[in-house]
């Protein structure tokens, strides 16, 4: 073996043993990254916090908190409704791919329970254009809502009729590549009424969207009233002020951990601050920190 074949055959044994300490071995962290909770985001849901900001400045103040993904909820600012033509929406496609926010989807206010079949048709009517209207700006589904019983209707019958409701639109979003998200809200906000919905709701496509509610704390308590539409949940849920102290969003966080959710969980809060922009960067450093805790605990 000449001079420089033994240096090269040493140099690479050398590296070989490198890459195998490297690669071969478990490595100091790996176990640290596997830990369950690693694909669940933090987001905005327009609402209130963001309902005054037009989709240039709502991008902006998203981008900088770190809050990488947008439910965009109908009537505010931003003005992405069904009206668009077909370049407004391209160019609100534009816009999130240019920037690091996602748009996850469009916060609809649709509700299917009217005891009047012509005003739930025009209800589910709106939802699919909703649903088109998603998918042509670069979303991945439409949140909507059960919402009220009503005098001399029978519970079941209504949620049956949500349910039925339900299962057309699910339906109709795969084909656009879409997800039904059901909120937990109104009336029909307490689990059990939610999980019922969802037993006539089997289609795939519909997911439901929990809502961190104070019903969600009914005995016989948060763990087991999640444990009733966990297998259900679509890939977003709301949460408000995660330094409440009404709503145990470490506990919640625990719990989305535990099954190893992948999707978003999105600020949605009500109470809003003198400077929102700034608010929404503490309430994403003090989710990073609440979910670190919650993957060190369960993961």
């Amino acid at each position: 073996m000449s001079q420089f074949s033994r240096r090269e055959f040493l140099g690479a044994a050398a590296v070989g043993a490198s890459l195998l300490a490297t690669f071969g071995q478990p490595r100091v962290g790996v176990a640290q990254e596997e830990k369950k909770g690693a694909d669940i985001q933090f987001g905005l849901v327009t609402y209130q916090w963001g309902k005054d900001w037009d989709l240039p400045t709502l991008i902006t103040n998203c981008a900088k908190a770190g809050c990488l993904g947008i439910e965009l909820r109908t009537t505010h600012k931003h003005g992405v409704e069904p009206a668009l033509t077909e370049a407004e929406r391209m160019e609100v496609r534009k816009r999130f791919a240019d920037s690091e926010v996602e748009c996850v989807g469009i916060g609809s206010n649709e509700r299917y329970d009217n005891p009047d079949p012509a005003v739930v048709a025009k209800a589910i009517d709106a939802t699919k254009a909703f649903i088109v209207l998603s998918h042509d700006i670069g979303g991945t589904g439409v949140k909507v809502k059960p919402d009220s019983f009503h005098p001399n209707i029978p519970k079941e019958k209504t949620i049956e009729q949500i349910g039925k409701s339900l299962n057309i639109l699910g339906e109709y979003a795969a084909g656009f590549g879409q997800q039904i998200r059901l909120e937990v809200h109104g009336q029909c906000c307490k689990l059990p009424t939610i999980k019922a919905i969802m037993d006539v709701a089997d289609n795939t496509n519909v997911g439901v969207c929990w809502n961190s509610n104070p019903e969600d704390l009914d005995a016989p308590g948060l763990e087991h009233n999640f444990n009733l539409v966990k297998d259900r949940f679509g890939e977003t849920a709301h949460i408000h002020l995660l330094d409440s102290k009404t709503y145990p969003h470490q506990q919640l966080l625990e719990l989305y951990v535990k099954i190893d959710y992948a999707g978003w969980l999105m600020l949605e809060e009500g109470t809003v601050p003198a400077d929102p922009a700034a608010a929404l960067i503490e309430q994403r450093q003090l989710f990073d920190k609440m979910l670190a805790a919650a993957r060190a605990k369960v993961g």
